[in-house]
């Protein structure tokens, strides 16, 4: 790596550092519930929160089941006395805890029908929840969520792992410039294949709870990753869907829940939109992409390729950008590690969620505002608008009627 390009590397990493630590801060103190042995999402949650080296997990709960949560917490070197065989163990021996060893924070990271219940007994114990999405088992838990978060004012965020990518929020900077003018179209695509045949016939654990109607929710395709397209859509945009209509189907004989959907959708700043999500699209990996048409150019992002967006205009060549250019705003550049043609991608995307949590938790504890870059995470009405959506999707996707209201809540 040559002067320049270290140079330019120490500015971006002072830059991601900026109003989170400092010398001699202790690391923020995190508990985990679920994610034990044989979970994938539990894992890349560890991943993330140890990234930047701001964040210790000190405990868990990590399975339903005491013995593989005993299993897994000695896997991840963790005392035997801060492994929990269940939450609500953890979260009454934690708050017992001294204040400078107890955890800070809880992330949750089981099927959505614990969200709620562990995410309640920690906030009522006093301490901060970070959980992974959808938030919660249905609207009214997400409603009741958002009462307590007022209640309490701690700390809620929801891992809407797209967001954090640099080039994503480059991206909702431009727009809300106005660089492409009066938005008008906006096509939001998260197709996949991994549930293209019975895969919950099988020992795959995911696709078992995912659709179980009892595990995940009223539906499968998009409470796992229809909403992540919609909240990306409004992310970007900056606008709220205001209406839907909607095709879901489950394409596998045998299913209960949906495989498969389509929605158009309606703004409330005037945008249309098409909305398609799909786990049985064979090939497909997680091929999410959206791109956004205004009345002056268009812009492109696709997260299998996330560092290279593209803005397309009517009157001059398309540009590329790329991660970690100068020419880039402030909040792109606070969310890049690496100087250009150093790929960041889907664990760096997660940790500067889990980074902007610590630096909102840093920014309470001291009196403080957050800084822009904690403060930009999805909370508690993105925990609702995401239960919103998925509600109403499959309402409108089972109804006769053309275009449902958004309802706000």
């Amino acid at each position: 790596m040559g002067s320049l390009e270290i140079a330019h590397c120490n500015k971006i990493q002072a830059s991601v550092r900026n109003g989170i630590t400092g010398e001699g801060m202790a690391r923020v103190r995190m508990g985990m519930v679920g994610g034990g042995e044989g979970a994938f999402i539990g894992a890349v949650h560890r991943m993330a929160a140890a990234l930047d080296g701001e964040i210790e997990l000190v405990c868990g709960a990590f399975s339903a089941d005491a013995a593989r949560s005993a299993r897994s917490g000695a896997a991840l070197h963790l005392p035997r006395s801060r492994v929990y065989g269940d939450y609500a163990t953890m979260i009454t021996a934690e708050a017992a805890l001294p204040p400078d060893q107890r955890m800070q924070f809880v992330a949750i990271v089981t099927p959505n029908h614990l969200h709620f219940p562990v995410a309640e007994a920690a906030m009522r114990a006093g301490f901060h929840v970070l959980s992974d999405k959808p938030a919660t088992y249905d609207l009214d838990e997400a409603l009741k969520l958002r009462e307590l978060v007022r209640e309490t004012g701690l700390l809620y965020g929801l891992t809407h792992t797209y967001t954090g990518y640099p080039l994503v929020k480059e991206a909702r900077e431009r727009v809300a410039r106005g660089e492409l003018g009066r938005v008008r179209k906006v096509v939001v695509e998260y197709p996949q294949g991994w549930l293209a045949d019975r895969q919950e016939d099988t020992d795959n654990k995911q696709a078992a709870w995912r659709l179980d109607r009892a595990r995940a929710g009223s539906s499968s395709c998009m409470g796992d990753i229809g909403v992540h397209a919609a909240n990306l859509a409004e992310y970007v945009t900056g606008q709220k869907i205001s209406a839907m209509c909607a095709d879901l189907t489950a394409f596998v004989e045998g299913r209960e829940l949906d495989d498969d959907g389509a929605i158009l959708l309606r703004f409330d700043a005037g945008a249309r939109g098409i909305l398609f999500a799909s786990q049985v699209c064979v090939g497909e990996e997680n091929a999410l992409n959206i791109r956004v048409y205004g009345d002056k150019g268009g812009l492109e992002w696709h997260q299998q390729e996330p560092n290279t967006p593209w803005l397309k205009w009517p009157d001059r060549p398309a540009e590329m950008l790329r991660t970690g250019a100068g020419y880039l705003g402030a909040l792109a550049a606070a969310n890049t590690r690496t100087p250009g043609g150093h790929p960041e991608g889907y664990l760096e995307a997660f940790a500067n969620l889990y980074m902007a949590f610590a630096g909102q938790i840093r920014a309470q504890e001291s009196g403080n505002e957050p800084d822009a870059r904690a403060a930009d995470l999805p909370g508690i009405d993105a925990a609702v608008r995401g239960m919103t959506f998925i509600e109403q999707a499959v309402a409108a996707g089972a109804s006769d009627i053309k275009w449902h209201p958004f309802d706000e809540h």
